[in-house]
């Protein structure tokens, strides 16, 4: 029995000591989690089907399942039965701050993984990917990138989407007023209540908003892409190896399972809770070659 609990502790100890400082002033989150005995984790609150509030006190999601598939396994790696879920509330202006400063070991929603974002955060393996379009109400007969041209459009601050129609707007020459809402609900509401011709966001968010209001024939989903397809991936702090490594490790078990297979067709193909509404997004090829064959995008840094 001693020569077993010495052995853990050596293999705790041997996992913690490959984990270098990160690179502000945060202690490595592996040896934080094995200490407090708890991992917490950035969820949002209305990010369906990754993150979100469903009935229940916690949050629900495919982004949440993977997280909580991550922890078990963490779990598992560090001798910690009792491991604690603390869920985090983060919002897209301050994700990176919460995950910097240590609020949060983890976030676990769908934010995108770009090169100008990795200079200030890492990413786990991706777990979805997805391009950037608007929504307008159906009457207002908006379709393409060009109809855009003089009208009010609102985006979530804190998000990739500011540049990018930032920067179609500048080069078109659309002359395109931006506004900001601090939620992707609030920009959705904004269209909904004519107080924006249209909110750019993900495609696959967009897909959401309309599928919850139950009317789906009074909105458009434009029909050309602002931004081409990108991955999305679970946010990690920025230089902590370890802990990079041993997400992708639970993450690429996953994915060499077939497990994820379920898991995708559970939240983007099938009723969810709690109001039953079915994105009926099959998987796509390329999303399908990214869980064979994942690749990690912090390797070289």
């Amino acid at each position: 029995m001693q020569r077993s609990t010495l052995g853990l502790a050596f293999g705790i100890l041997s996992l913690l000591s490959t984990q270098a400082a990160s690179e502000d002033s945060q202690p490595p989150t592996l040896e934080t989690i094995a200490r407090t005995g708890t991992i917490r984790l950035g969820y949002a609150d209305h990010n369906i089907p990754f993150s979100y509030l469903g009935t229940g006190a916690e949050p629900t999601g495919y982004s949440i399942e993977l997280c909580l598939r991550v922890a078990d396994s963490i779990k598992t790696k560090l001798g910690l039965p009792d491991l604690k879920i603390d869920f985090v509330k983060r919002t897209p202006s301050n994700r990176i701050t919460l995950l910097n400063d240590g609020t949060i070991d983890m976030e676990c929603v769908a934010s995108t993984n770009t090169e100008e974002r990795r200079k200030a955060v890492w990413f786990s393996y991706s777990h979805f990917i997805t391009g950037t379009r608007y929504v307008a109400l159906k009457s207002s007969r908006l379709n393409t990138v060009a109809d855009l041209a003089g009208r009010t459009v609102v985006v979530t601050t804190g998000t990739i989407n500011i540049s990018q129609l930032n920067v179609l707007n500048r080069k078109l020459g659309l002359n395109i007023a931006v506004l900001q809402n601090d939620s992707t609900a609030g920009g959705f509401e904004m269209v909904t209540e004519n107080r924006a011709s249209a909110f750019v966001m993900d495609d696959i968010l967009l897909r959401s908003f309309v599928a919850e209001t139950g009317k789906p024939d009074d909105y458009s989903i434009s029909n050309e892409y602002l931004a081409p397809p990108q991955p999305y991936g679970l946010m990690l702090r920025h230089g902590d190896t370890g802990f990079r490594d041993a997400v992708n490790e639970a993450l690429g078990q996953i994915y060499k399972s077939g497990e994820i297979e379920k898991i995708y067709e559970k939240w983007f193909n099938a009723p969810i809770p709690p109001n039953g509404i079915n994105l009926k997004r099959p998987m796509p090829g390329d999303l399908a070659e990214i869980f064979r064959r994942p690749v990690d995008t912090t390797a070289d840094k």
